[in-house]
């Protein structure tokens, strides 16, 4: 099949499986979109499975404002075509936690500039490039070396100055740097330790919100 025979037979494959139930607890729940068949992610797995990772297929996908599409396109990009400056151009078009979260998980995650583009992105006042930095981030630190102690050491620092943010997932995804550099190592986890310590009783939410995350981390482990 020839790219556009590929896009009309995915299409007919997503409208098949569509479940307008699940479209409307999503826009319920704040996840919009321009058009969203409500396909659960084990079955847009599926039909990623049925496709080779195409460069072509993934752009063509990735333009489709379509929820599934976007999905498919993280799924089906193949990591040696995904220039920086395209993973740049895919993260300002980003406009849900959702996308955010699975774009990093598929895809931007494994790309071997991973770290040093994360670092550009949490930089940016805008709320789901510096979303998707941190969410890149914390699954980087997950990989358990793919980041140096130094830049682990700054993204902390990014990670604890953004706790106070006004975005509500900037702040959860810098929460969640944060535990995961606990969960790297001891030493990580008693310099965090050290660090919020005199928050203890501090009068600003944030910092409440953050020493109580710290110490129910400390006490699971």
């Amino acid at each position: 099949m020839n790219l556009q025979e590929q896009l009309k037979d995915i299409k007919t494959q997503l409208r098949l499986s569509m479940n307008g139930a699940v479209s409307q607890s999503m826009r319920e729940k704040g996840l919009v979109y321009k058009l969203n068949f409500g396909v659960e992610l084990p079955r847009v797995k599926m039909i990623a499975s049925h496709y080779e990772k195409n460069h072509d297929l993934a752009q063509a996908l990735w333009k489709e404002n379509i929820r599934e599409c976007k999905i498919l396109a993280t799924m089906l990009q193949p990591i040696d075509t995904f220039f920086p400056e395209i993973a740049d151009i895919w993260v300002e078009d980003i406009q849900n936690i959702e996308i955010a979260e699975l774009a990093c998980m598929n895809l931007f995650q494994d790309l071997p500039y991973a770290s040093a583009k994360s670092f550009h992105w949490i930089a940016d006042e805008r709320e789901y490039v510096q979303t998707c930095g941190f969410l890149t981030a914390a699954r980087l630190l997950m990989k358990k070396g793919d980041m140096s102690e130094r830049a682990s050491g700054e993204l902390l620092d990014q990670a604890i100055c953004s706790i106070s943010s006004e975005s509500y997932h900037v702040r959860n995804a810098a929460m969640l740097v944060i535990r995961r550099y606990m969960q790297h190592s001891e030493n990580h986890a008693f310099q965090v330790c050290r660090l919020v310590e005199g928050m203890a009783d501090s009068q600003v939410e944030a910092e409440q919100l953050l020493y109580h995350m710290v110490k129910a981390e400390i006490s699971t482990d």
